[in-house]
């Protein structure tokens, strides 16, 4: 694994490291490191930096969901022209083009299920190439970019006695 990859493992791990830290588990200098991620910014392969929220540990409601697209293409029309158009919602966390059953995965985000359905209904399935949507909502989730969600601490075995 080279420096670049090697930093970007790192920046995924944990975005808030301080230069000084990833120059030291990179084994780099601190000039080396800020350079390189510059480049990796100005090239677009470091598109940004999120936090990973635990919806359930707020007093607010976040609703999630993962919704597959069919779409049917005509001569004029592109996956990436579709993938633009939906793209520019709010709504719409992540897109990604699929392959198997279904052509689009999206994710989209809501402060209800009745306003993520509305959303789905009336902005993303009237797009005249999108054929069928399929929506599943996030009841809880465990895991989100490599953190693992709960009490770490607490041991959920079942105790056997005699």
């Amino acid at each position: 694994m080279d420096s670049r990859d090697e930093l970007l493992e790192l920046l995924r791990e944990n975005a808030r490291y301080s230069t000084a830290e990833l120059a030291r588990m990179a084994d780099m200098d601190e000039d080396a490191v800020e350079e390189t991620i510059a480049d990796l910014e100005a090239t677009g392969a470091l598109r940004g930096y999120q936090a990973v929220v635990d919806w359930n540990g707020l007093d607010r409601e976040r609703v999630r969901a993962t919704v597959e697209l069919n779409v049917t293409l005509d001569r004029e029309t592109s996956y990436g022209d579709i993938a633009d158009r939906i793209a520019k919602f709010p709504e719409v966390t992540t897109l990604r083009l699929m392959s198997g059953d279904y052509d689009f995965l999206m994710e989209v985000e809501g402060d209800s299920m009745s306003e993520v359905s509305w959303f789905i209904s009336e902005k993303v399935a009237p797009i005249p190439e999108i054929t069928q949507t399929v929506t599943h909502y996030v009841m809880e989730s465990y895991k989100e970019s490599g953190i693992e969600f709960g009490d770490s601490e607490e041991d959920d075995r079942l105790s056997i006695s005699p």
